[in-house]
């Protein structure tokens, strides 16, 4: 990743020196001689770290990196100034527009290891910026995601009611039982014809609860064939005819539906 470093003084020769020290560690160095130069760089390029002197005419550095911080906030602001001047920069620093001040004349090993730290704090918040990005972009995505599941069960759980509901009102019998031939569905037909005790058809088994001659139904598990008897119930004859539940060779029970023919 290349490393931008702005360096702002409005002495040429200071400028000269921190770019011989600073050059050896392969950033992408700009210099300006005053604040609004400085702006105006920033302005055109992606600056990582600005090294401001504090004492410069029509600008001074606090000021200028106060300005840098409101326009962009991601860089990372350094004053390099003298000792004399830490009172007039301590409102700068409180309000955060300055991430370090270190002195003139300065130390080269010194200087380097901060700039080399702003510039690992400032691609640490960046990595950080871009991963908070990806996870409010991953959150949107499963909101939206949860929305439409959360539509489309509530359209099964409609269509699940509509089924229902169309079941229990066809004057026919419909009955579901299991592979353990325990019933697991029923109709109001159903119940109507074979829950004369009003105990409810649900749980009970089918062999238990059918007529004997219904049995048969239960006689193939072949989904590819269905079975059919006659049977007559409150004097009315019906068809009844099973199908295998299931598909391919998993076998879940029987379906089982009524053709009704009046005497």
């Amino acid at each position: 990743m290349q490393r931008n470093l702005l360096l702002v003084d409005d002495e040429e020769n200071i400028l000269r020196s921190l770019s011989r020290t600073l050059r050896r560690d392969n950033y992408t160095i700009f210099t300006a001689t005053g604040g609004v130069k400085g702006l105006e760089i920033l302005d055109k390029h992606k600056i990582g770290v600005i090294v401001s002197d504090q004492r410069m005419p029509g600008m001074i550095g606090a000021e200028f990196l106060s300005k840098a911080r409101e326009r962009y906030p991601e860089t990372v602001r350094i004053m390099l100034s003298g000792y004399t001047e830490l009172n007039s920069v301590t409102d700068a620093i409180n309000q955060g527009a300055i991430y370090k001040f270190l002195t003139k004349p300065w130390e080269d090993d010194l200087l380097r290891a901060n700039i080399q730290e702003a510039f690992e704090y400032y691609e640490l918040r960046r990595e950080n910026e871009n991963l908070n990005y990806q996870l409010q972009d991953v959150n949107k995505r499963l909101e939206k995601r949860v929305e439409e599941r959360t539509r489309e069960a509530m359209l099964s759980m409609r269509s699940l009611q509509v089924a229902h509901d169309v079941l229990e009102q066809l004057p026919v019998i419909v009955l579901g039982v299991d592979a353990d031939g325990v019933i697991v569905a029923a109709n109001q037909e159903a119940h109507r014809l074979f829950d004369k005790e009003k105990h409810g058809l649900i749980g009970r088994r089918a062999l238990d609860t059918l007529p004997e001659d219904a049995h048969l139904l239960f006689e193939s598990n072949d989904q590819n064939n269905s079975e059919s008897v006659e049977l007559e119930l409150n004097g009315c004859q019906f068809q009844l005819l099973s199908n295998q539940l299931g598909r391919g060779d998993v076998f879940r029970g029987h379906v089982i539906v009524s053709n009704p023919r009046v005497n």
